[in-house]
């Protein structure tokens, strides 16, 4: 897969796309840790039945996950965090390469960060 540099205009104009993708995807990592937290018991014993509907539902959901995340990675982002449904674009400044951030819930991409700082090093683009 080669690599894609965004413009600034570039990245905001995918977000109508990628927002509910990212929701979803959130959605979906969520619904997995709550039904994997109501299954502990489930999975400590041997005898369990492994084809249950509750355990047919995770396995449909991871690979709804895993589908989502292709989906989202297709438009060259970098998924950061699927739980706090950050993405990251690369993109060049100054003459070096930055990423991009968007977290969900933003409606803009207004922040970047260097490749090695992360989410935490944001700063205003």
């Amino acid at each position: 897969m080669s690599v894609k540099y965004f413009t600034l205009a570039e990245a905001n104009a995918l977000l109508p796309t990628l927002n509910p993708l990212v929701g979803q995807l959130m959605e979906r990592r969520a619904r997995v840790t709550r039904t994997v937290r109501q299954m502990d018991d489930f999975f400590e014993d041997v005898r369990s039945d492994i084809g249950s509907s509750q355990a047919s539902l995770l396995v449909q959901d991871f690979g709804e996950i895993e589908r989502l995340i292709a989906a989202i990675q297709a438009y060259g982002c970098v998924i950061k965090s699927i739980d706090a449904g950050l993405l990251d674009f690369l993109t060049q400044r100054n003459g070096r390469d930055v990423y991009l951030c968007w977290r969900y819930g933003e409606e803009k991409i207004e922040y970047f960060h260097e490749l090695h700082t992360g989410f935490h090093g944001r700063q205003r683009y």
